[in-house]
């Protein structure tokens, strides 16, 4: 009888001894286990979110646009353009721009009687960024710079101009004087999804001249693409565009 609980002690021992190694075999794994546990989410979300920047691609298309607010000028004014630009999308976020337009002015000064007349293209190059959180909202707003130039020639006549000084009338004409225009642009603007390729926007400019040439004969009235002489440093544009 003595042997028999001898041996029930033992396997009892034994017994313990196993479930002992057993539940500390077990906290070790859970242990070790905790930090990757405790990880995965955030790595599955590094992943997500790299997977993600991978599939927006670096080249989203082209758009064409026309402006109408030149058209307008020319409409009920006696100066304006014909302006268009070509916008490429890189990742919904930067739009490498190039704009070209055709300025045309013909207006007679009340008071000289002067008429001034040109018509020149003029250029300009530069990138818009867009600064909305979703870069892929149907709406944009943006905030871009241009570089911007034109080469051009005026003439200015009248007849039976009236001499200041001697008092005579004459006829007072010059032609193709040549001059040209360098300047920059700041802008802000903002488009949106109309239906299917068509978007409409706006943007206002800031100009600023970083070096001219009007001629030999003081300031030009008006210079394409920049605006009147002597007038507001703003414009803007309002723009029908389609996105290809």
């Amino acid at each position: 009888m003595s042997h028999i609980t001898h041996r029930l002690r033992t396997s009892s021992s034994d017994l313990k001894k196993t479930m002992n190694k057993t539940l500390i075999a077990i906290a070790l794994g859970l242990a070790l286990s905790a930090p990757s546990l405790h990880a995965a989410p955030g790595t599955g979300d590094k992943d997500a979110t790299k997977q993600q920047k991978d599939s927006v691609a670096l080249f989203r298309g082209i758009s064409v646009s026309a402006d109408m607010v030149g058209l307008a000028q020319l409409a009920f004014s006696d100066y304006g353009q014909y302006e268009a630009a070509l916008r490429v999308n890189l990742r919904d976020k930067f739009f490498p721009i190039v704009e070209v337009g055709l300025g045309k002015a013909n207006a007679e000064n009340a008071t000289t009687r002067i008429t001034y007349k040109t018509s020149a293209p003029y250029f300009r190059v530069g990138m818009d960024l867009n600064m909305m959180k979703n870069k892929h909202d149907d709406y944009r707003i943006y905030l871009g710079a241009r570089y911007a130039f034109t080469y051009f020639e005026y003439d200015a006549f009248s007849t039976g101009v009236k001499d200041p000084v001697w008092g005579d009338a004459g006829d007072y004409n010059i032609s193709g004087v040549k001059c040209n225009y360098h300047w920059l642009e700041a802008s802000v603007g903002v488009d949106a999804k109309i239906f299917g390729p068509i978007r409409l926007g706006w943007s206002v400019r800031y100009r600023k001249r970083l070096s001219n040439n009007d001629g030999d004969y003081g300031n030009t009235w008006y210079v394409p693409g920049f605006g009147k002489q002597g007038g507001t440093r703003l414009g803007g544009t309002f723009n029908v565009i389609v996105e290809i």
